[in-house]
């Protein structure tokens, strides 16, 4: 049996009387596209935090493949093959598109000279940057922040890479963009988990889809069954009609 990228076992996570995660167990297979949708307050951010090493369970553990990260700081996470987007994203504006990336590199992979430089380069052929990559981040739009974001994250060099709400305010033709990054990135065999709002960007990426309430799975499966599943559309009280995915 294959050895999960990521397994949660048991996480539970609580903010005085608001639990963000109840003994949530929950496993990725390598090279593996998992969407996880919920409504606002479901414990999705809350998840990515306890994987990234952000924030701390109360309980349970976090693995990486045969390691137990639970413990572990987020920098040493990131070395150890997992890296994460932001919905908003924060680059160094006064630096350029292509020292965004070479610092993420350097930071989060180690990388220094032509290694660092031919990487940095590299992820920005992947993310579809390369011609802006002597342009200050602050000057980029909305849909060139959201690539650059992952392009950050594809800087350290990631096995598992999280992305959380890249599709967040792209007008439709933007999200099938950013859509198309992201399924090539799972073509070459990397590891996703997405979160997001924009439900039909997951249907067009993801082969399996988790969906949150409570800090608990409400459905896992195929994506077209759990949007089709009845506690789900319960709990998003109407967003998610079949007509909205195609």
């Amino acid at each position: 049996m294959t050895t999960p990228l990521l397994r949660l076992d048991g996480l539970t996570k609580s903010f005085g009387k608001v639990s963000v995660a109840k003994e949530l167990t929950l496993s990725v297979r390598p090279g593996e596209a998992l969407g996880i949708v919920g409504p606002n307050g479901a414990g999705k951010s809350s998840l990515f935090a306890m994987i990234s090493g952000d924030l701390r369970p109360d309980a349970g553990a976090v693995w990486l493949e045969e390691r137990d990260v639970t413990r572990v700081p987020p920098h040493v996470r990131t070395r150890a093959g997992i890296g994460r987007t932001y919905q908003v994203p924060r680059p160094f504006e006064h630096l350029t598109v292509f020292e965004n990336v070479l610092v993420c590199g350097h930071q989060g992979a180690a990388l220094t000279g032509r290694r660092a430089l031919t990487h940095a380069m590299a992820v920005l052929e992947r993310t579809g940057l390369a011609d802006l990559a002597n342009t200050p981040a602050g000057r980029l739009t909305l849909l060139q922040r959201k690539r650059l974001e992952v392009a950050r994250a594809l800087g350290t060099g990631p096995r598992l890479l999280l992305l959380d709400e890249v599709a967040g305010g792209l007008t439709e033709p933007e999200v099938l963009e950013l859509v198309e990054v992201v399924r090539r990135l799972h073509a070459e065999g990397l590891g996703i988990v997405w979160i997001e709002h924009v439900v039909h960007a997951l249907v067009k990426t993801v082969g399996r889809m988790v969906c949150l309430a409570g800090g608990e799975v409400v459905a896992d499966g195929e994506p077209l069954e759990v949007l089709a599943d009845q506690k789900v559309r319960e709990l998003y009280l109407g967003v998610v009609l079949e007509e909205e995915v195609p």
